[in-house]
């Protein structure tokens, strides 16, 4: 296997080490693979990538403060509680009722997300049998979590093709947004024989509790391909999505854009990483109650490498000075950030070619003073990447490693 369909598969299957700078997947391999080998490789890949065990779990806390998980087991997705912290679960509700390839490794995991009134909502990407290809889909219960509706898909191009990597936030008016890549615009560009930069971002809103979803509706043109999707709903309830986009000819920064119908897209960062390739490395995002927006990302520039936070006060218009932290030589990756009012909670994975750890700082200035990190967990075998949540004002580590299993870690209060 030559060095780009190599770095390809590692990308697929996302490998649950911290490699924070894995050789990237071209974004077109044409050029260097013959196109039988091409075809015949990727699906070989693909179907591999597909039989991996599913490792990533998504977690929140509902208003009382039980804990709820999605996780992956035997091609469905079950939803279960606890009230103890995570020591103990309930037994698990079944979403879908049919088994079906579920992405939960890597950049995708499945979502859950519990509203105001109860109601428990559910996301997650299937997978297709073309390489790479995938649908939307989303579930809800209104019961508690004794049983979820039949799944539906939320894209309304069907199309065997890109639909992947989803986030979804749920607002104070209980409107329920999902956004995602989509590679409808780049299909249609090949068939009219004109270039197409990555793919897009598109999003749907459900207006009646997850009944049902308005029409597909595109944020922007020109992403990249396979990094995952933020989403962050402002102090207004609007949401604010960051992904990694494409700027003039392959520059491979961040973007965010409010979903009000009317904001333009502005840029995040500003590394100039340019390069053909997808990093397989998406931003985080957190918005406080005060309106402040606090972003992380990875870029690998020749002049600004590792992992990046920043702050904007005025909705993303302009952001701080970015300020650097994790250890180069260690490969810090995929970055989380959670805010809890001036509090901010950062964290990452290491790997020092033996053993994955989670690290965290934190600033109780809003993102202006940063302590040393500090390390909370550690594996010596596959994990999850890191999740921060939020149980009222205390904020705790989600993570899921194939050695320890699940572990649900209070983060310590700064001392600063």
């Amino acid at each position: 296997m030559n060095r780009a369909l190599l770095a390809l598969f590692l990308a697929v299957i996302g490998l649950g080490h911290a490699q924070a700078a894995p050789q990237p997947a071209p974004a077109d391999l044409a050029s260097s693979v013959p196109a039988p080998a091409k075809s015949h490789d990727m699906a070989k890949m693909w179907q591999t990538a597909l039989a991996r065990k599913p490792l990533a779990v998504g977690a929140t806390f509902d208003t009382k403060g039980r804990l709820w998980l999605a996780s992956v087991k035997d091609g469905h997705v079950v939803v279960s509680h606890s009230d103890d912290l995570g020591k103990t679960l309930s037994a698990p509700a079944t979403v879908n009722p049919e088994p079906e390839y579920i992405a939960a490794e890597g950049e995708n995991r499945p979502k859950i997300l519990v509203a105001g009134n109860g109601n428990i909502y559910v996301s997650y990407t299937q997978p297709l049998e073309t390489p790479f290809s995938g649908n939307i889909r989303f579930s809800r219960s209104v019961n508690g979590g004794k049983s979820f509706s039949a799944p539906i898909t939320v894209n309304d191009n069907l199309d065997p093709i890109t639909h992947r990597f989803e986030a979804m936030g749920v607002n104070n008016h209980g409107q329920v947004y999902l956004a995602w890549l989509d590679k409808r615009d780049n299909a249609a560009a090949k068939k009219r024989e004109e270039k197409y930069s990555g793919i897009a971002v598109y999003y749907a809103v459900s207006n009646d509790e997850g009944r049902s979803f308005q029409p597909n509706v595109k944020a922007a043109d020109h992403t990249c391909e396979c990094c995952r999707v933020a989403m962050a709903m402002d102090a207004d309830g609007t949401p604010v999505i960051a992904w990694r986009h494409i700027f003039g000819k392959n520059v491979r920064d961040h973007a965010m854009l409010r979903l009000d119908g009317k904001s333009e897209l502005v840029r995040l960062s500003h590394d100039n990483w340019e390069i053909d390739a997808c990093p397989h490395h998406g931003p985080s995002l957190s918005i406080a109650a005060d309106g402040i927006y606090h972003a992380v990302w990875f870029s690998n520039a020749p002049e600004r490498r590792g992992l990046f936070y920043a702050h904007s006060s005025d909705q993303g218009k302009s952001f701080s000075t970015p300020f650097s932290f994790g250890n180069l030589k260690a490969q810090p990756a995929h970055p989380y950030v959670l805010c809890l009012g001036k509090r901010v909670f950062i964290a990452w994975k290491e790997f020092d070619g033996e053993a994955t750890s989670i690290h965290l700082i934190q600033s109780s200035d809003g993102g202006r003073l940063w302590p040393e990190p500090i390390k909370i967990a550690t594996t010596a075998d596959t994990s999850d990447h890191p999740m921060l949540v939020a149980n009222g004002e205390k904020a705790y580590l989600s993570w899921n490693t194939v050695k320890e299993g699940y572990r649900l870690i209070a983060l310590p209060e700064n001392t600063q």
